[in-house]
């Protein structure tokens, strides 16, 4: 790899202990390995892949001039990890970590400049990440989801508790032989959608279960026993006490997740920025150009200045 090579996109795998992890790695236009470059994590949201949203935002940036890494969850899309299609927040926050490490020993990447941005759940995970992942000088969230809050929602503690023997009893099934549960991120077919079916569930449909951004390492499915885990996690318990990097926060005014990224900007006593994008949708941002149009040069001048 050698000078006046252009907008490269290139498969890598990294290690996350003893898993490997599959990404793309997007190089700059006219990348030269023997310069210096910042370097960005794109982190995809739950049930997303590296070849989605988080790959139309790492591509963008690196037209922009980053080395940029987006990647398959441990446990999904091409990495490795068993059991599959679990969503565990914490290995998650880890892989975050791990994609840092990669970075690192990239001789192109500067060391002291490196940032994060992560998409919904992904959002979460990076902003979870910052606080104690010094290496990451400025985080980034695009439609940010506290995936934890997110299952809790307002349902009583009883509730809960309810949802949690329930995750107890299938766990002790399937550690007995019983078969996988396995739950739905979105609706998988269109006739599940009806007048009652939320708008982020309706956005959800169009965007992984059609031609849209449809892919067949995404394949709409999570672990149920994933839900103890994820409702013990809080993406925003360590923002007020150890986040003192930068945060951007872009979010569209018609997102009904906004209240996640208000929430961030509210306890972050760092330097902090939340970004509006008029008319967008929590989805709208993943990949409509006239709404991703507005987020990368916002992206581009952040990571610019702060990295």
């Amino acid at each position: 790899m050698g000078k006046g090579e252009i907008n490269m996109k290139k498969s890598v795998t990294f290690k996350n202990n003893i898993l490997n992890m599959a990404g793309n790695l997007y190089l700059p236009e006219g990348f030269d390995e023997s310069k210096k470059y910042s370097g960005i994590v794109v982190v995809h949201p739950g049930g997303g892949v590296k070849e989605q949203t988080a790959g139309v935002y790492a591509q963008k940036l690196s037209d922009n001039g980053f080395v940029a890494l987006a990647f398959d969850a441990s446990c999904q899309g091409e990495s490795e990890g068993k059991p599959r299609l679990l969503e565990d927040p914490y290995a998650r926050v880890e892989d975050v970590r791990c994609a840092v490490d990669y970075l690192t020993t990239l001789a192109y990447v500067d060391q002291e400049k490196i940032g994060a941005l992560g998409i919904c759940a992904g959002g979460g995970y990076v902003v979870a990440a910052a606080p104690t992942e010094r290496r990451i000088k400025a985080v980034a969230t695009v439609s940010a989801v506290d995936i934890g809050a997110m299952f809790r929602g307002e349902a009583s503690v009883e509730t809960q508790l309810q949802t949690l023997e329930a995750v107890a009893k299938q766990r002790t099934a399937e550690a007995n032989g019983t078969e996988v549960n396995l739950q739905t991120w979105a609706p998988d077919t269109l006739e599940e959608i009806d007048e009652n079916t939320p708008v982020l569930m309706r956005e959800a449909y169009d965007y992984y279960r059609t031609a849209r951004a449809q892919h067949p390492n995404s394949t709409n499915r999570f672990k149920f026993t994933s839900v103890d885990k994820i409702m013990s996690f809080s993406a925003s318990s360590q923002i007020s006490i150890y986040l003192t990097q930068p945060m951007l926060l872009i979010v569209g005014t018609e997102a009904d997740t906004r209240g996640y990224s208000d929430q961030f900007y509210a306890l972050s006593n760092g330097p902090k920025e939340l970004f509006e994008v008029e008319g967008a949708t929590h989805i709208a941002m993943y990949d409509i150009p006239e709404y991703v149009g507005q987020a990368v040069p916002k992206l581009t001048d952040f990571f610019g200045k702060n990295l």
